[in-house]
């Protein structure tokens, strides 16, 4: 437990229903919370396909202007649109651009949102701030450490995307929603009569653009050209879109007769892009990682055993990590694993502490 408490607390407030309760709690602990929301740029892509994200819009900023009157919580907003577009929409385009799948909520956690609230709170002389995700801090006395565990719902835990994040991040962060299953968090929106919350829909898109629209936001972002589709035998079988439109693993928008096909990898000197009929094709068992982020601040000196997870919504996977140098580890997965794609995060726990992870750059 902490020792001493800040009167005060920033709350990075989205306009969604669970930094919202986040506040809320905070605020009945006796805390005196400051909201804050980052405008952030939003992709509107053409008029026919404008974004439907709920969320970075002008609309969710009203709506947390309207929470935090309601709460009698002072609030402000700060321009974040062109540091935004600088670190985290900078990083997913040089990703896809290298036919690697990003992740932009890794990078976003820990090098935007925390780093930028952090930074609002330190201008203001404010010592803690909070967020409405579902994970649990917990200071290690014997290590003199702080440390992340999954939250209560597993369902609804994200410590995944936030497994880079840093003891000197984790020191000053606050996660109300820790210990509360999301039925709890309606329950107390619906106590504040927050309606328009509860029935808000969640959002499953990147923030800055919705997945309907992503293809036409690559492609006026990231020059591609169609070419074709080959076989595992090397035979041309259709017509890709552009090398960006298309991750490994990927089953949909692949329009070949007699499938389902999925995408087994890219050729990209010659423009191609290879599929399988065989979906255990797709299956490996060792993957190397690199750079990698331990939250202790360690750095990995022996094999260990964990387990692992290769996507946020993925069922963790029993396996054993190893150092490779100082800057790579080789994870050997217990049994082969689904996709394993280059530029995606591998994330390592111990029961239910969250070690921290790195980036897929090899699949063995």
């Amino acid at each position: 437990m902490r020792k001493s408490i800040s009167p005060q607390i920033v709350v990075g407030l989205s306009g969604g229903i669970d930094s919202a309760v986040a506040l809320l709690l905070l605020k009945k602990q006796g805390w005196s919370p400051v909201g804050l929301s980052f405008r952030l740029p939003v992709w509107e892509g053409s008029r026919n396909s404008p974004t439907e994200n709920p969320y970075c819009t002008e609309e969710s900023l009203r709506v947390a202007q309207q929470i935090c009157q309601q709460l009698k919580v002072p609030y402000f907003i700060q321009d974040a649109r062109q540091k935004f577009s600088q670190i985290v929409v900078a990083y997913f385009l040089q990703e896809i651009k290298h036919h690697r799948t990003p992740n932009p909520c890794m990078i976003c956690n820990r090098y935007f949102k925390i780093k930028e609230l952090l930074h609002w709170a330190k201008q203001h002389q404010i010592k803690y701030v909070a967020t409405g995700h579902y994970a649990r801090i917990k200071y290690n006395p014997k290590t003199a450490q702080y440390e992340l565990f999954r939250a209560r719902d597993k369902s609804k835990d994200q410590t995944y995307n936030l497994a880079l994040l840093t003891q000197r991040q984790l020191r000053h962060l606050i996660f109300p929603l820790g210990n509360l299953y999301k039925k709890d968090v309606y329950k107390l929106a619906q106590q504040q009569g927050w309606k328009k919350l509860i029935l808000k829909r969640q959002s499953q898109d990147f923030c800055f653009v919705s997945g309907k629209s992503l293809p036409n936001f690559l492609s006026q972002n990231i020059p591609s050209t169609p070419g074709p589709i080959i076989n595992s035998e090397g035979k041309i079988i259709g017509k890709h879109q552009g090398l960006p439109l298309y991750t490994i693993g990927q089953r949909k928008g692949l329009n070949l007769p007699q499938g389902p096909f999925y995408v087994r990898g890219f050729l990209p000197s010659q423009n191609t892009l290879i599929v399988t009929k065989n979906i255990k094709d797709l299956y490996h068992q060792k993957i190397v990682v690199y750079p990698y982020h331990l939250i202790s601040g360690d750095i990995l000196k022996k094999s260990m055993k964990v387990r692992i997870k290769i996507r946020a919504q993925q069922k963790l996977t029993q396996g054993v990590i190893k150092p490779i140098g100082k800057t790579k580890i080789e994870v050997q997965f217990s049994k082969p694993v689904l996709s394993p794609t280059p530029g995606q995060f591998a994330v390592f726990y111990q029961k239910d502490k969250c070690l921290g992870g790195g980036v897929i750059r090899l699949i063995l």
